[in-house]
This record gives C-alpha cells, structure tokens and sequence, in this order.
C-alpha cells in the first residue's frame, strides 16, 4: 500500500514536471498562488524565527560559556540558522500554512467534480491547477527563507548582547569568520526543494482525495504529517551531501 502511493505520487510528480513547460503559461494563476502563499505564511514564518534564533543563541552560548569560547558564538548562528533552522522553519510553514490550504482547495474542487469537468473540456488539470502551485511553492520558500534567515541573525545577536552579556565585536568577528556565501546557496538550495516538494504533496492528497468534506480533512491532515516527514529526510541528505 505505501509503495504504491509511493509510486502513485511519483508519477504525478514526474507528470506534473512534464506539463510544466507547456504553453500557455498560467502566469496569473502563478502570481496569485505566490501572493496567497506571501500572504499566510511571511508573518508566521517571521515569528517563529524569533524564538528559533533566541534559542539557539541561549543553548549555544551556554555550552561554549563552558569552554571558555564565548567569542565564536557567532559562528554558530552560521551553521545552525543559516544553513539549518532557516530552511527548516520555512518548510514547515508552507506546508503547515499553504500546503494544506492548496490541499483543501484541490480536495473540494476534487469532490465538487471540477477536476472531472476540465478534463472533460480537454483542459490538464496538472497544467491549470497543480502546476501554477507547486511553482507557487517553490520560489516563494528561498523568499521566506531569507527572512527566516535575516529575522533569525538578529534575534540570535540581540539575544546573545543584550541577556547574555556578548561582546558584538566578538560576536560580528566570529560570524565573519565563519559565514561563507556558499552556506547562503545550500539554505536556499534546500528551501527550494522543501517548497517544492511540499507543493506536490499538497496538490497530489489534494488531487486523491475522496470521501466528502471528511476525505478533504484527512487529506490535509497528511499533507502536514507526510511534508514533515519528507522535510526531514531531503534536510539529511542534503546535509550529508553538501558539508
């Protein structure tokens, strides 16, 4: 069963990658996906990247306090916010914000037979509806990256100068240091292919949903749990690959 809507999604994924260079582009559509995306996910996305970076300030400058090596606390911002938390956290909004959203509204047109009806007039419903979305996903994550990013530097800095006592020429100096542009790409690499891979599993529980109004809901359910999952698997490879 899992193999087979493991396969399943593969098949609409690769359909759906095929389509997408066909003309006419849905360009308005694309647009309107993006903003609604922008729209619901920046200012959560901004929020939960304050605590993110007041976190893992206060952790991490408790253990390097013990080694006496409170100067490089900056250099931990780069390798935990930047390259770690930032994509991360941007993920898990999309999918836990637009993700399910696109999903909700795939499902019911799913249910309403709409999906049935261009089909019928000869329309792709990959084309029109999934396409536009998916790409709706995937560009507007390094955007929502980047200010997970930059909302995350400055918690973490003010965090560590302010309740913890750091030294901002130590901190500044320790986070030049270390930060590379390189460690900027891989973030937004792996926000690219989060928000991806997010949008197509919306738009495939969305696609496949069945059941009425309670089918919808389940399939919103494991657009979050399944994203989550995959989030997490693509993080390890791609740090694993890209050291």
């Amino acid at each position: 069963m899992v193999i087979e809507e493991a396969g399943r999604f593969v098949a609409m994924s690769l359909d759906a990658l095929r389509v997408a260079p066909r003309r006419p582009y849905p360009v308005k559509e694309f647009v309107r996906q993006a903003w609604f995306i922008v729209s619901v996910s920046a200012l959560p996305t901004a929020l939960v990247a304050i605590p993110f970076g007041a976190v893992l300030a206060l952790q991490a400058g408790n253990l390097i306090r013990q080694f006496g090596a409170q100067s490089f606390s900056g250099a931990t911002a780069v390798l935990g916010i930047v390259r770690e938390a930032s994509p991360v956290v941007t993920a898990l909004m999309i999918a836990g914000a637009a993700g399910s959203a696109i999903c909700a509204d795939l499902g019911a047109r799913k249910i309403r037979e709409e999906i049935d009806a261009l089909e019928v007039l000869g329309l792709d419903p990959l084309h029109r509806l999934v396409v536009p979305r998916v790409a709706a996903c995937a560009c507007v994550a390094p955007f929502l990256n980047g200010l997970v990013t930059t909302v995350g530097l400055v918690a973490s800095y003010l965090f560590n100068v302010v309740a913890q006592g750091g030294s901002p020429g130590a901190y500044l100096q320790s986070f030049n240091a270390l930060a590379q542009l390189s460690d900027l790409w891989v973030s937004e690499v792996k926000a690219f292919v989060f928000g991806l891979s997010a949008g197509l599993i919306a738009a495939y529980k969305g696609l496949s949903a069945g059941g009425g109004p309670k089918g919808v809901g389940d399939a919103v359910n494991q657009t979050v749990v399944l994203s989550a999952m995959l989030l997490f698997a693509e993080n390890f490879l791609i740090s694993a690959v890209v050291r």
